[in-house]
């Protein structure tokens, strides 16, 4: 009966230590998108092994009424990345694909997925 419960405990300890160790869902690269600033001067950021499978809205353009989009955007990361036009990724969207060259100014944005 005591092996029982033991092996019962191994197994459970097990199980918890797999859920445990699997990772998170990550983009690897960089991801670059430029806006304007508050001065009227643009800026660029990166996006640094961003998180995957889920919603990034680009926070210097979220809000459409006081903002205008980021543009620009440059996917340097190994998983194919959609941009959309509208915050939590709505609105039309383009796909970048991985290690791409940087898009036009043209191309605006307020949100990006990443397949990861």
């Amino acid at each position: 009966m005591r092996l029982r419960h033991s092996f019962a405990a191994v197994c459970g300890a097990l199980a918890l230590t797999a859920t445990l160790a699997t990772p998170a869902h990550a983009t690897t690269g960089d991801f670059g998108y430029r806006f304007v600033g508050l001065d009227g001067s643009p800026q660029s950021v990166t996006l640094h092994d961003p998180a995957g499978r889920e919603c990034i809205t680009i926070p210097e353009a979220a809000d459409p009424g006081s903002s205008e989009p980021a543009f620009a955007p440059h996917n340097d990361t190994d998983d194919y990345a959609m941009v959309f036009t509208e915050p939590d990724c709505t609105g039309d969207s383009w796909t970048l694909r991985p290690h791409g060259h940087p898009a036009t100014d043209r191309l605006k944005l307020r949100s990006v997925w990443f397949a990861g």
